[in-house]
């Protein structure tokens, strides 16, 4: 069983900026002092595409064996608090493997902004084409050496924040009531590596040897540009999506027998999308949020990072008693970012 500890305690002060901004309340419902509780369940991974432009193997996807988690969390005014357990009877074993991860996601939306941060750590991935060059007598091809390490951050500036709500779809602690979206103008980096103790392309697939590799470094930079909106039916039903593009400045080199580097403008994409039910004391919902992250080409391998995160979520907000909202006052006396 593994444990996870999720602890998103995002306290940043912008005292201008909450102080002028005021929602139109007849689009979406705030619940100053109230405090949201949640039992969830949650998977994150994030995984490698290598993918070979010449033709010579096939595109291998590397994923790790993430664990299913169950959890209960609550959030009040910017403050949330996640603890989640992978339990066993949620998690069977199908021939995936071990992996041993760290992976810390912060998503974050202070007044007419998202903040996403990353910090992914993992050991351990197999193939996600079941039987695919995996050993007799076993479902996956397994690398128990395979590491991945990743960081990064998305910075993004919500034009209609006072009609539009990324929190009622991601933190339940607001809740849209009529149909919005809003343009998003903002900025993204990313870097990190993924490397093997051998090749991270299996021996009998690769044709010419100066192309392999078992090691790969990189670092992307660039602005993005999007849109989210949310459909609302009957106040209560909504559908929420959001697409953002991003132009990054990076490099890539993977390194063998020697070491090569290239340095490219690339396209990426990151992902949002909610859909649920809201109400003044309930809620449930499903969300999910992925980022593509392509590669600089080096030796004609467009290689990319993929990471996901999907989230069922049951919700019920309720006023704290007098000793308590006391209490949660003196740690988190910040209404609203």
């Amino acid at each position: 069983m593994k444990i996870i500890l999720a602890l998103g305690f995002f306290l940043v002060h912008l005292t201008v900026l909450a102080q002028s901004f005021s929602s139109d309340s007849s689009y979406y419902q705030r619940f100053p002092g109230e405090v949201t509780s949640r039992f969830y369940f949650s998977r994150k991974y994030t995984g490698v595409d290598i993918k070979d432009r010449l033709g010579e193997i096939r595109e291998l996807n590397y994923r790790p064996n993430s664990t299913l988690n169950m959890g209960i969390g609550t959030s009040y005014h910017a403050f949330n608090l996640n603890l989640a357990l992978g339990f066993g009877f949620l998690n069977p074993d199908v021939g995936k493997g071990d992996t041993k991860y760290l992976d810390l996601q912060v998503h974050a939306y202070p007044n007419n902004f998202a903040i996403d941060l990353f910090g992914q750590f993992y050991k351990g991935f197999h193939l996600k084409q079941e039987g695919y060059l995996a050993q007799e007598g076993e479902n996956y091809y397994y690398r128990p050496d395979m590491k991945v390490r990743e960081v990064g951050a998305s910075v993004k500036y919500v034009f209609n924040g006072k009609k539009f709500s990324y929190r009622a779809a991601f933190l339940q602690t607001e809740w849209q009531k009529k149909s919005a979206g809003s343009l998003l103008v903002g900025f993204e980096l990313y870097g990190g590596v993924a490397k093997g103790d051998s090749t991270l392309i299996p021996s009998s697939l690769m044709i010419n040897p100066e192309r392999d590799f078992d090691k790969m470094g990189f670092f992307e930079f660039g602005p993005n540009v999007g849109y989210a909106y949310t459909l609302v039916i009957d106040q209560h039903y909504f559908i929420m999506g959001s697409a953002n593009g991003n132009i990054g400045l990076g490099f890539n080199n993977l390194q063998g027998d020697s070491k090569r580097t290239n340095w490219s403008v690339n396209s990426n994409y990151f992902l949002k999308g909610s859909v649920g039910y809201n109400s003044r004391r309930w809620a449930v919902n499903a969300n999910y949020v992925y980022s593509n992250l392509r590669l600089a080409k080096v030796d004609d391998f467009n290689n990319q990072i993929v990471t996901g995160n999907y989230r069922l979520n049951f919700i019920y907000r309720f006023l704290p008693g007098p000793k308590v909202k006391k209490a949660l006052d003196t740690v988190n006396p910040y209404l609203y970012l």
